[in-house]
């Protein structure tokens, strides 16, 4: 589990004017809540929060203003331009669990047909100072047809699955049969076909008038 000091100053102005005086700082605004207190409203160094969000699930050691652990929450970055704007961070405590989603990484081939990967991260329940970095499961030599579900993951110690055990996870499917040569060559006669007699029909009517 990876955890990374930040220094965190505490903010008193609101509004979004100073959420931009804020980040003219290189600094991102951000709200510390959890475990029934108030919330704390904290600016945090931008280029390392940056780099901090970089891991799922990062552990966050909070110092200066406020001493403790968080766990982001909430990112919000700018549609455009990608730089964050705002960040909410949950209050934990060593030893509590707590809900959160993890990556799903495959490892391997599988022997035949098409991987369809349905979930990239899956719901669990874990300590806070421990949260694995992800789940990886093996497709090596999978046959076609074979699936697998939540329930089937293999997840580690004192992590407890909170998704639903029967969702689908990934599936083995069969390559799409390539259409047999005959047949389009037949379509593109008819086609042809079709067009010669709505052109004959088109010169009969022609005469007529």
């Amino acid at each position: 589990m990876s955890e990374v000091v930040i220094t965190a100053e505490s903010r008193t102005d609101f509004g979004k004017g100073a959420a931009r005086k804020i980040r003219r700082e290189h600094k991102v605004p951000a709200v510390l809540y959890g475990h029934g207190t108030d919330p704390q409203h904290l600016s945090l160094p931008g280029h390392e929060l940056l780099l901090a969000l970089r891991t799922p699930n990062v552990l966050i050691r909070l110092q200066g203003a406020v001493t403790e652990l968080a766990l982001p929450k909430g990112v919000q970055r700018d549609p455009i331009k990608g730089f964050l704007e705002h960040v909410d961070l949950l209050l934990v405590k060593r030893g509590e669990k707590v809900t959160v989603d993890i990556p799903v990484t495959v490892v391997g081939e599988v022997a035949d047909g098409i991987l369809d990967q349905q979930m990239v991260s899956v719901s669990v329940e874990t300590e806070a100072t421990h949260i694995p970095e992800g789940v990886e499961v093996s497709v090596e030599g999978l046959e076609v047809g074979t699936q697998v579900t939540a329930g089937e993951l293999k997840l580690p110690k004192g992590t407890t699955l909170i998704a639903d055990p029967e969702a689908l996870v990934l599936i083995v499917a069969g390559a799409p049969a390539a259409e047999p040569e005959g047949e389009t060559e037949a379509t593109a006669g008819e086609v042809a076909e079709a067009s010669a007699e709505d052109e004959a029909a088109e010169a009969s009517a022609e005469a007529g008038e």
